[in-house]
């Protein structure tokens, strides 16, 4: 078997059939097989994927074991020389999958593989990043990168100044669409469960990296990735567990008081923007609802993470228990 495809899902059942479709109808010339990880969906997911494909192997979870987890119980059975973890919000283009098996074939120093992300007009998707620092959580807490896309520097974490047009060694790469050597996963081990969503490619990568594994990425293969549906559907929570991950990674990876320092960006990120989101809610009616709703996040965030109340791993097992 070349290569092993796991897709979890939750609740997203048509973007999920077409996501399946474009890896049965575009994977030509190799050995692969699909996994669907279901974290207990409410739309018929499973259903669908029993009746359409047949072919694919379907794990239904009886609760959201979240991204990380869903994707281990993937991993555990799968029986590919790679294995690709797949958001369900992607469409594979051209043979994506048998093009990036046979770049990691001819490159064995290397573990990890990314490939190039679209949008659904076809615009790039930037994808690939380094890893948290208190450097990259300023900038990133500034949003200087936004105003200064180009610039090496302000740019540095979300490589905003790379067209993604060559292949390259990075530090990350991103979760909706990443492939790993079995014999690599083998060494290091599963994704930590203890990020419950976002965060668990970044210390995946971390993790390869410090085993001597290479993380590559190649413009050959695409895909389109449709982006945060899953998440959508709790949008406001999610942004709190973006940040949550990240603070969970600089504590598990960084110094305590790169940590503390880290809390303090974060903080001062959200207490910035409170203010804004108060007057949205009070004077822009069609605003009012998103604009309460944001603001009553933000201030619980602010407040515990003042507080010390609030630590990402706490937030993290919480969530994986609320969903």
């Amino acid at each position: 078997m070349d290569a092993t495809v796991v897709i979890v899902s939750w609740n997203t059942r048509e973007i999920l059939r077409d996501c399946l479709q474009s890896v049965f109808g575009q994977t030509k010339d190799i050995a692969f097989e699909v996994i669907v990880v279901d974290n207990h969906s409410q739309d018929g997911s499973v259903e669908m994927v029993r009746k359409t494909f047949p072919q694919a192997r379907v794990i239904a979870n009886t609760t959201n074991r979240g991204f990380a987890a869903a994707n281990n119980q993937g991993i555990d059975i799968a029986e590919g020389r790679y294995v690709l973890l797949l958001n369900s919000d992607t469409v594979v283009l051209d043979g994506a999958i048998q093009k990036i098996v046979a770049f990691a074939d001819a490159r064995p120093e290397a573990g990890v593989f990314g490939c190039r992300v679209l949008n659904s007009d076809r615009t790039l998707q930037p994808t690939c990043f380094m890893y948290p620092s208190l450097l990259n959580m300023f900038l990133s807490s500034t949003y200087l990168y936004k105003l200064f896309p180009r610039n090496r520097f302000f740019g540095r974490e979300r490589m905003t100044w790379w067209d993604r047009s060559d292949e390259r060694e990075v530090e990350v790469v991103t979760g909706c669409f990443i492939m790993v050597r079995r014999k690599a996963i083998d060494q290091v081990g599963l994704l930590d469960e203890n990020f419950f969503m976002y965060g668990e490619e970044t210390d995946w990568c971390w993790r390869f990296n410090r085993a001597g594994w290479k993380v590559l990425f190649t413009p050959e293969s695409k895909i389109i990735h449709i982006g945060g549906q899953s998440s959508r559907i709790i949008k406001h929570e999610m942004h709190l567990q973006i940040r949550a991950s990240i603070l969970l990674f600089l504590r598990k990876h960084r110094s305590r008081f790169v940590y503390h320092v880290s809390v303090l960006f974060v903080s001062l990120f959200y207490l910035i923007r409170l203010p804004y989101w108060l007057l949205v809610a009070l004077l822009v009616p069609n605003c009012h609802k998103e604009g309460w709703q944001t603001a009553k996040v933000y201030g619980k965030a602010v407040r515990k993470l003042i507080s010390g109340g609030w630590t990402a791993l706490e937030y993290n097992r919480r969530e994986s228990q609320s969903q």
